[in-house]
Parts: C-alpha cells; sequence; structure tokens
C-alpha cells in the first residue's frame, strides 16, 4: 500500500453483509495534497473504504446495490453492469475468510435457474488453510446522486462487487473423506474468485484493458488452499456480529444433505 486515509479506517467485522462498508485495494491517481507526494496521474496503490454492492455509474438510482454483491468471472466482461468496472477499475477486497450455506441437490438446481431459494442450512466458514488473508477479485464504480449537491459528503457513492466462479470440485485441505463436504462445491455451486500474490500486480493494474489478457487473470486458484468448517447458525442473522460466528464447531448445527 502506497496511500490511505486513517479516517477510512473500518473496525472488524465478522459478518459483513451486502451495502456494508469493505476494505478495498485498489490503483489510481490520487487528487488534492495527497497527490503532490507522487508524480503526476500516476496510479497509486491505495487502501479505501467501499460499499459492498456496486452501482454503476449510469444508474438511476443506488436501489440495485444489494443485487449486484457479486459478479459472475464468466459474464463480466459483457455485462453492461460490470463491463466497464472491469476493463479499467479492478480491486483487491481482502478478508479472513467467507460464510456459505450448504444447500441440497433440489435447492441448489433451482439457485442454477435463477429461481427463488429456499430457506439456508447450516453455514461453513471457509478461510486460507494457512491462515493468510485471502484477496478475492473485485470491480468497483462510482456513482453521483445527482440529488445532491456535488460538495455533499454523500453525492459520491463507491461501490464494489465479488467476481465469483465455478466452485472447486477439488479436494479441501484437510478433507478426510467422512460425512461432511469434502470441495468447496459440495457447500455450493459458486465461489468468490480467490486471486494469488504472482496476479495481484496485474489485476490491479488500471493501464491493462484487453478483456482477452484480463479473462486469462480469471483462472481458478490452485487446489487445496482453502479449509471449510461449520459454525454456529447465528451467523445467518445479519444483526449478530462477533468473533464467536467463526467458531469452529464439531459438527454441523443442523441437518445437512451432501
Amino acid at each position: 500500500m502506497q496511500q490511505w486515509e486513517p479516517t477510512e479506517t473500518l473496525a472488524p467485522s465478522w459478518n459483513v453483509a451486502p451495502t456494508d462498508q469493505v476494505h478495498a485495494v485498489l490503483e489510481r491517481p490520487l487528487k488534492g495534497a495527497a497527490a503532490e507526494t507522487f508524480p503526476p496521474g500516476t496510479p497509486v496503490r491505495q487502501l479505501r473504504a467501499l460499499k459492498w454492492g456496486l452501482v454503476p455509474s449510469w444508474s438511476k438510482s443506488p436501489e440495485a446495490a444489494a443485487k449486484m454483491i457479486n459478479a459472475r468471472g464468466e459474464t463480466v466482461h459483457e455485462k453492461p453492469s460490470f463491463r466497464q468496472a472491469f476493463a479499467t477499475r479492478r480491486c483487491l477486497l481482502p478478508g479472513d475468510g467467507y460464510f456459505e450455506w450448504v444447500t441440497d441437490a433440489a435447492e441448489r438446481q433451482l439457485e442454477e435457474q435463477g429461481k427463488k431459494k429456499r430457506p439456508r442450512k447450516q453455514p461453513y466458514f471457509v478461510t486460507p488453510a494457512d491462515g493468510s488473508v485471502m484477496a478475492m477479485a473485485g470491480l468497483y464504480e462510482f456513482w453521483r446522486d445527482r440529488t445532491l449537491p456535488g460538495d455533499h459528503p454523500l453525492a459520491w457513492w463507491v461501490t464494489c462487487t465479488v467476481v465469483t466462479t465455478e466452485a472447486e470440485t477439488t479436494p479441501l485441505a484437510g478433507a478426510d473423506g467422512g460425512a461432511g463436504p469434502q470441495s468447496l462445491a459440495d457447500i455450493h455451486p459458486r465461489m468468490p474468485l480467490v486471486l494469488t500474490p504472482d496476479r495481484w500486480d496485474a489485476w490491479l493494474d488500471p493501464a491493462r484493458t484487453d478483456p482477452d489478457e484480463l479473462r486469462a487473470l480469471l483462472a481458478p486458484p490452485p487446489a487445496g488452499l482453502m479449509r471449510a468448517h461449520p459454525v454456529p447458525t447465528g451467523v445467518s442473522n445479519v444483526r449478530n456480529n462477533g468473533p464467536e460466528l467463526v467458531t469452529e464447531l464439531d459438527g454441523p448445527e443442523v441437518g445437512t444433505l451432501f
């Protein structure tokens, strides 16, 4: 990181919900006094607080933000809501892990068809097996609230979305062949696209705009980097937020089908 604004420091969160503020790493030129220490127009790697749920610059309102928390990696280069951000406004979203809920086969089929989903079941916490912080591929966008004057502190929204890909079918780290999920695909058909450090520079570089070159960066990470463990069902309520939500349980709290 070359630049960060202390006033944008966020408190720890164990249950990030759509429209919450999240930390993002991005590269773009600075403005104002902060830009004086860098060559004019040079992209600067910075840590920023962004709202989770992307609002395209052309949107008439921000109401769709809660629905645009994810962008499918397979189509992100062509979808109107994401293609411009994919070309020039990419970011990394750091986190200790993410939650996902086991779904049975029938529920998965409904989800894949885009139909209304039934209630979730047992939550799992997916985290790097080595205890490191993961860097999820993300996109960010600026949206101008025309109902407010330009100098209003809320006149500009900076929002983001997580790029996702098909879940890995290879064994999770520590998978023992027992009754629990043995792969990320056993938990959910999709997963956030985690970028390994060797791809960070290329992903963040705003000068890289060739769609084919960028799409090559969306390959899944090497297998076996993640582990998953069942956690308390309290995480299913966004009003709950504390370290107890990532407590590793000896087994699921509710019945699940694998």
